[in-house]
């Protein structure tokens, strides 16, 4: 029997109807492994995932091999982004048999939840090397029936190694010279088109913000913002760019950023919003401004949901092609746009009659030059009627769950993005967005993690709460309104309460009460999104600077100790820890003072918020008297700035317009 058609998750409900007698993660699914001495079959994917969709059509969807794995084993599915903390646990239990992992994640597992074999996608036939599906099934079955000291040893084999991964997370503190560190990344990226060396090629926005942060602190181009920005330009450039439509794609499967694996993610675009954002406010880039407003274009017509909250993804088929909605021949740009448009378009977007990808062409800048003012006019009126054509394209797949944390992410890029760019109208997205997780997915005194058609799972995760309490900060430094500082804190109390070890300092993924997985998942590195550790010693770093609240100062820099320790191993891996330091070591305090400090506000919301906190003055009792500037407010008058750093203040800044150049004579 399915038990899937109840479920809440889109990905689970795509497998409702496959003859796999599919349960959802609980105990009772266990409950029958064990009484009926079968292993559990867990297999992990989410909606956008192409493979995830072959193996289901190859196999899931094929009687035959569906009674194998009725007859054999008890089969879980599971939405990885319903669940981060399962598809952790199990794909560091498969990372410690030496395979690289990916999804669909397929693992084994005793009645007892210990994995004891796992792989990735398996073909239906033997194939390049690969075993069948079937042949698989049938040869872990036979052993978990025939050995069951061999499953034990492998059970606990990997539990072992799960948790001495665990330990090593605790090295010594280390504070890292990040111009040094910066340098050392900015080696390792491409130098003709940026991103790591290789293929495929991710955005790793945690990274990028990392070069960025280091070579804007310096005057000139350093091989840090060099490095930054050649990424984001070949990036906006490329085919992993929706051109058309806005929005950037997972990653690109070739070394040049041309092709995309076309499922796109909420996560990759909030992230990818706030630095197009700021480059394009360092530097005037036309090319990053409209990167940034296609991604918003591409929120708002593609992902925004009656709620007022944006949904997850976007699939990568269509009509059960990858990427069919998104190419063109050039047979068809000219039918649509007549043959002189038609050449124009094709001769700025690399549209050949031979094709640049599989006989067709995905649209890409790479190698085109930059249009003059009047062309770029007339390319944008041709790139609106290939919109229109292909809105009536049957369109990809939408996951439209609502992920506390990834609407975090996208509500902090846009109200930061909405000051850097001077768009109001995306500040007004983002409340509507965060009122909508505050409000409807709160539980208790935390979140939820998921909501999709009434239904909540609950209780959240830690990078629920960061990242909603970095939107709440956000929000705070645009509106100065005190509900979204209440907000920070008091999910931030939550989180220390509930997530944080009190041994090792470190946030764990799941409650410390939950005891439901093999091992309590608490990775210190960032994934595709970043990590709540590192987001939450931005977080606490702000609210302490805020609030000027000793208690939270001392929880701060405890909080950063902890996080330093697990970056110390590998720092490449944990851009958002780092970015936190970078922020404690080098930012700065922008204390907003009188009653007319409004033109202060608004200069400051122009300035990178990377490396600067705002601290909203209304009156003389609104700091302590230990504070910095609490002496010298006499001295804003109708209205000033005081930067702070250092545990000191410099004299009041009077001109709004200079507000950035008395920061960098501070720095």
């Amino acid at each position: 029997m399915n038990r899937l058609a109840g479920a809440a998750s889109p990905y689970l409900l795509q497998h409702r109807d496959n003859p796999v007698d599919w349960w959802e993660w609980g105990p009772e699914a266990f409950a029958e492994a064990k009484r009926s001495n079968r292993p559990v079959l867990l297999s992990i994917g989410y909606a956008a995932c192409h493979w995830c969709h072959v193996m289901a059509h190859e196999s899931f969807e094929n009687p035959a091999t569906a009674a194998v794995m009725n007859e054999l084993f008890v089969n879980i599915k599971v939405d990885r982004e319903e669940r981060p903390d399962i598809d952790h646990v199990y794909m560091s239990a498969l990372h410690s048999l030496g395979e690289q992992g990916g999804w669909p994640l397929t693992m084994f597992l005793t009645p007892e939840g210990d994995a004891f074999w796992g792989g990735t996608y398996f073909p239906p036939e033997p194939r390049h090397g690969h075993p069948s599906f079937t042949g698989v099934l049938r040869q872990i079955s036979a052993i978990f029936q025939r050995e069951p000291g061999r499953i034990a040893g492998n059970a606990a084999a990997i539990r072992d190694a799960l948790r001495r991964a665990d330990a090593a997370n605790l090295a010594a503190v280390v504070e890292p010279d990040l111009d040094h560190l910066a340098g050392q990344i900015a080696d390792a990226f491409d130098p003709r088109d940026g991103g790591l060396n290789g293929a495929p090629k991710f955005p790793n926005p945690g990274l990028l913000e990392l070069l960025w942060r280091a070579g804007s602190r310096r005057a000139g181009i350093s091989p840090a913002l060099a490095a930054a920005t050649l990424t984001l330009d070949r990036m906006a450039r490329g085919g992993i760019h929706d051109h058309l439509g806005g929005g950037f794609a997972r990653y690109a499967v070739d070394a040049r950023w041309l092709v995309p694996h076309f499922e796109k993610m909420l996560y990759d675009n909030a992230q990818l919003l706030a630095l197009y954002a700021l480059e394009a406010k360092r530097s005037g880039n036309l090319l990053a401004r409209e990167a940034a407003t296609g991604i918003v274009t591409w929120l708002e017509h593609d992902m925004l949901l009656p709620e007022g909250a944006f949904a997850a993804s976007l699939d990568a088929d269509s009509e059960g092609v990858e990427g069919k909605f998104y190419i063109w021949s050039l047979a068809e740009v000219t039918a649509i746009l007549g043959a002189e448009d038609g050449a124009l378009f094709a001769r700025f977007y690399d549209v050949t009659g031979p094709g640049n990808w599989e006989e067709t062409n995905i649209l890409n800048r790479l190698d085109q030059p930059d249009p003059d003012a009047e062309t770029a006019s007339r390319l944008a009126g041709l790139k609106q009627r290939l919109l229109a054509e292909r809105a009536s394209r049957v369109p990809p797949a939408r996951d439209d769950k609502i992920l506390a944390d990834w609407n975090g992410l996208a509500i902090a890029g846009l109200a930061r993005a909405s000051g850097l760019l001077d768009r109001p109208d995306w500040l007004a997205r983002a409340q509507g967005a965060y009122r909508f997780v505050a409000e409807s997915m709160a539980d208790g005194e935390g979140l939820a993690h998921s909501y999709r058609l009434g239904r909540r799972i609950k209780p959240g995760f830690a990078l629920d709460h960061a990242a909603m309490i970095d939107a709440a900060l956000a929000l705070h430094d645009a509106t100065l309104e005190q509900h979204y500082l209440d907000d920070a804190m008091r999910w931030s109390d939550h989180l220390d309460r509930h997530y944080r070890d009190p041994e090792t300092g470190l946030i764990g993924m799941t409650r410390l009460e939950s005891g439901e997985l093999p091992v309590l998942p608490r990775p210190t590195h960032d994934d595709a999104v970043p990590n709540a550790l590192g987001i939450h010693a931005a977080n606490l770093a702000r609210l302490a600077a805020k609030t000027a609240d000793p208690d939270l100062r001392a929880r701060a820099e405890s909080l950063m100790a902890a996080a330093l320790k697990a970056a110390a191993r590998a720092p490449m891996a944990h851009g958002a820890i780092l970015n936190a330091y970078d922020l404690v070591r080098n930012g700065v305090e922008i204390v907003l003072a009188g009653p007319e400090r409004a033109a202060f506000h608004r200069a400051a919301r122009h300035l990178p918020y990377t490396g600067t906190i705002l601290i909203d003055c209304a009156d003389a009792t609104a700091l302590p008297v230990d504070h910095p500037a609490a002496a010298m407010l006499r001295l804003a008058g109708a209205g000033a700035a005081f930067i702070c750093f250092d545990g000191r203040c410099l004299p009041p800044v009077t001109d709004p317009n200079r507000l950035l150049e008395a920061i960098a004579a501070a720095r």
